[in-house]
């Protein structure tokens, strides 16, 4: 019989470390929290100094009367939750739902799910850190009390069923204040104007772009960018000036919870949901064929880029011995510095170097894969050299005008190797044979006009590097909050742009004026670092609440007498009610947009909304095509008269035609393909054909 019992948060990671740990160790999962505050009531006693109400959440009785039976049996229990707040919190919960006061209790925590570590932590056993509780508690009730003030206040006076939060009021209050950016935003005009040259000896073409007379040149009419190419067409062109140099492009960091989101979003085009979620498998433990259940990388919540001694030193045995010595950086890399980061933790990264990533796939679904090739990936090049570029830069001389041209040749590609930056641009033009003493012929002169562009709208990993910018919410904070706003129905996506609904801005147009504070970016940042004082030590918690609250009450009062009943007119839809023939209106749900007859409750009728697939039609029956969703979620494409017609396809469907065998083609990735899964005809959406 096993004399000590391990409690974790999920069956996933129990199962993970019960093969680190002897016979003498069982482990259980407590399913995440057990104990939290009512969801019926308030549960904080505002008047008894903030003192919270916990309750044991419905549905854990059976689990807990479980525990219990298996604390009674064992000598020592190990508390092995999270190694954040959160983590600390469930611990702290447990200890009372377990009655663990007359027992040996410890809390253990590891930032990776390895023999080593799991073991060393129980070396290491601790006490529950109190003040990590008491950050994660002074959180919850600030968040309990702004919620559960607010919110009733809007289901009065505008619907039932909306909310307010502190991080999510301030995240929706950022995304109405671009969308009124970008509504309000003049276009100013401005041209370019871009010379083609050839050096005469070596027959060499390349681009040199307009720059002006001494200082830079604005060009703002068509009328003066004629005027330039008029002067400039049987001028001499004379290299005026050459410079040769070297250039570094260092890596990245390893990932923290805020840069995994957001490459995954531009990578792999993961929600930033779906990347936590992964990341999240891949930290608890994953069956891995030959070698079992194996935590693939270090946990997922953190905001620090430091690594241990001993990881360091595998990747760069690793570097050494797959790309060579020269690749391997031995300078120390700088980290990142920011005053609330919490360097207890380390990076996201792979637990053990040497599980590559292709060696593996057979054992991770596709997008485990992905997820884990870009975190190993990115690991990796952290620790090599610099990528080297040899540049040129040219100043050429037409008339009284000047143009610049430029040119880098990757001379070492270092880091790149393993990582390669997407959004870079090298400038690869054939400059090298220019000097002052070549003679260059004009070959043309081209002007474009442009028109300056507002701020591109948030996409999701857009709107998390703002937050973590700004100081606003915490790496576990960022996906709930984008998460709930769509729920609610505050904002929509298109494509990945993110924009407020009619709803969204109203409730942000009373959260402005009534509420302040707690849409005040620099306001919610503040209160992030008094949690951050809490988790140190250095304020009392409940001091954070008593400073926060009578003003609070005093807004919220004042807000009940003076916002009015706002209405919000459902959108009326094309779509005829099949039961008493209304048009039916759009309504937000729980779960999205629905259609529902305005005769309600006379008449009860709903159906989903289905967004149509413009400008394509039903190649088997010409119906319209809409985008649905099965019963797990995912998202098809499926004609209109199903089920008499039973056209489907999980790719986006165009009205472009297989030119090999009459199919339809889809969208997939960068490719149009065809639907037909016996053709194998695919062409770049540029139009460039790939077999």
């Amino acid at each position: 019989m096993a004399k000590n019992l391990v409690i974790v948060e999920s069956p996933a990671k129990a199962k993970t470390i019960k093969k680190f740990l002897g016979s003498n160790y069982k482990v259980e999962a407590s399913m995440g929290h057990v104990r939290d505050l009512p969801k019926s009531q308030l549960g904080v006693d505002v008047e008894n100094d903030f003192e919270p109400k916990y309750i044991t959440i419905r549905g854990k009785g059976e689990l807990l009367k479980h525990l219990r039976k298996e604390v009674k049996k064992a000598n020592k229990v190990f508390l092995a939750t999270d190694p954040d707040r959160e983590g600390e919190a469930i611990s702290w919960h447990l200890l009372f739902s377990l009655n663990l006061e007359d027992k040996k209790f410890y809390r253990i925590t590891f930032n990776e799910i390895t023999k080593n570590a799991v073991k060393n932590s129980i070396k290491q056993a601790r006490e529950i850190n109190m003040d990590l509780v008491d950050a994660q508690q002074a959180r919850r009730i600030l968040d309990r009390i702004v919620g559960y003030k607010i919110s009733p206040l809007l289901w009065k006076k505008i619907k039932k069923g909306l909310s307010a939060g502190r991080v999510q009021s301030t995240a929706l209050k950022l995304i109405c204040d671009r969308e009124e950016e970008i509504n309000s935003f003049i276009p100013e005009e401005y041209w370019s104007l871009d010379a083609k040259l050839q050096d005469k000896k070596s027959k060499d073409e390349f681009t040199a772009t307009f720059y002006g007379k001494s200082k830079k040149m604005k060009i703002s009419s068509k009328e003066q960018v004629d005027e330039i190419i008029e002067y400039l067409k049987d001028k001499e062109y004379i290299v005026s000036d050459v410079k040769e140099s070297e250039r570094l492009k260092k890596p990245l960091l390893p990932f923290i919870t805020s840069t995994l989101q957001q490459e995954a979003a531009k990578k792999l085009n993961f929600t930033t949901s779906k990347s936590m979620r992964i990341a999240q498998q891949l930290y608890e433990g994953i069956d891995v064929k030959g070698k079992g259940t194996i935590g693939l990388i270090t946990y997922l919540r953190t905001d620090s880029t430091r690594i241990s001694d001993d990881a360091d030193k595998a990747v760069k045995e690793y570097i050494s011995s797959s790309f060579g010595e020269e690749y391997v950086n031995n300078n120390k890399i700088a980290s990142n510095k920011k005053n609330n980061v919490q360097d207890a933790h380390e990076a996201i990264r792979p637990t053990y170097v040497d599980i590559y990533p292709d060696d593996i796939k057979e054992s991770l679904s596709r997008d485990q894969l992905r997820l884990y090739k870009l975190i190993y990936n990115r690991f990796v090049a952290s620790r090599m050299k610099p990528a080297k570029y040899a540049t040129k830069s040219i100043k050429i001389n037409g008339g009284d005008y000047r143009f610049n041209a430029s040119g880098s040749v990757l001379i070492f590609d270092g880091f790149l190797k393993v990582y390669n930056i997407s959004d870079d641009k090298e400038d690869n033009q054939k400059i090298g044979n220019i000097n002052k003493d070549s003679n260059l012929n004009l070959i043309d002169l081209s002007k474009k006009q442009h028109f300056t562009q507002p701020a591109p709208r948030y996409t999701e990993a857009s709107l998390v590097k703002t937050l973590e910018e700004n100081g606003v919410g915490r790496p576990s904070t960022y996906a709930p909050t984008i998460s709930t706003i769509q729920k609610r129905g505050y904002v929509s996506k298109e494509k990945k742009n993110i924009f407020p609904t009619e709803l969204g801005e109203i409730v942000n147009e009373i959260m402005e004026k009534y509420f302040e504070d707690i849409v005040n970016v620099k306001f919610t940042a503040a209160l992030e670092k008094e949690l951050d004082e809490v988790e140190t030590g250095n304020i009392q918690w409940k001091e954070v609440l008593r400073k926060f609250y009578p003003n609070f009450y005093e807004t919220i009062e004042y807000a009940e007498e003076k916002i009015g009943k706002i209405e919000i007119k459902d959108e009326v839809s094309d779509v005829l009610c099949d039961k008493c023939g209304r048009n039916m209106v759009i309504k937000i749900g729980r779960y999205g947009k629905f259609l529902a007859c305005p005769g309600f409750p006379e008449c009860r009728n709903a159906k989903p909304l289905y967004e149509k697939v413009e400008g394509v039609s039903c190649p088997e029956c010409s119906g319209e095509i809409f985008i649905k969703k099965t019963k797990k979620g995912r998202r098809y494409y499926g004609c209109e008269n199903n089920p008499e017609c039973d056209f489907m396809t999980w790719n986006r469907p165009t009205k472009e035609i297989c030119p090999k065998c009459g199919t339809i083609m889809v969208e997939k990735g960068k490719y149009l393909k065809c639907n037909n899964e016996e053709c194998n005809y695919s062409v770049l959406k540029e139009k460039e054909e790939h077999e």
